[in-house]
């Protein structure tokens, strides 16, 4: 009985040590030598300064830049809080929300719906083209650029799906946002 659970113990350990230090410690050096970018969670510099990561939504508030999807994760974007709400359809909660956030980006046409309700995560760094492009508008106004000009920085940056059918076609709102600053 002993032998049995010194070697039970000593299987622990070398488990432990093997599963738990080496094999994640080669993964991550593995993924830091070919995929970089990615390992270090596709972080976004402009002139040497860190101005967010592709990977998790941020606030844009200003009129002349393309609002992100609004954020349920503790105060906005909070990657530490990243949940949903919760909130089910006929909570008067979640329909001020809604209500709130359809009359500040209503144009008078009818709004998109992932420009006033948030993602799962609530850090969802994407906007339908749909959502985007209904912002054209308001941004062209603020900015001074023709609709058109706009549009076509809009176009050019939307992702398509992964591999022609994977997901659904969408818009980095921080990638075109930067492409909004150059374009200016």
């Amino acid at each position: 009985m002993k032998k049995q659970i010194i070697t039970a113990c000593l299987y622990t350990v070398i488990t432990a040590v093997l599963l738990g230090i080496l094999y994640p410690l080669a993964i991550t050096g593995l993924s830091r030598l070919l995929f970089r970018d990615k390992a270090d969670g596709q972080l976004v510099q402009r002139n040497g300064e860190l101005i967010g990561s592709r990977l998790i939504g941020q606030p844009f508030t200003g009129a002349g830049y393309f609002h992100s999807r609004p954020s349920a994760a503790g105060a906005g974007y909070d990657a530490g809080n990243s949940s949903g709400s919760n909130l089910g359809p006929s909570t008067k909660t979640l329909i001020d929300r809604v209500n709130a956030s359809t009359a500040a980006e209503s144009n008078g046409a009818p709004v998109p719906v992932d420009l006033v309700t948030t993602s799962g995560s609530g850090l969802d760094p994407d906007l339908s083209p749909a959502a985007a492009l209904y912002q054209v508008p308001r941004v062209a106004k603020e900015r001074h650029i023709p609709e058109a000009d706009l549009t076509a920085i809009v176009r050019k940056s939307v992702i398509p799906r992964q591999f022609g059918l994977l997901g659904e076609p969408r818009v980095n709102v921080l990638q075109l946002n930067l492409a909004l600053d150059q374009a200016r």
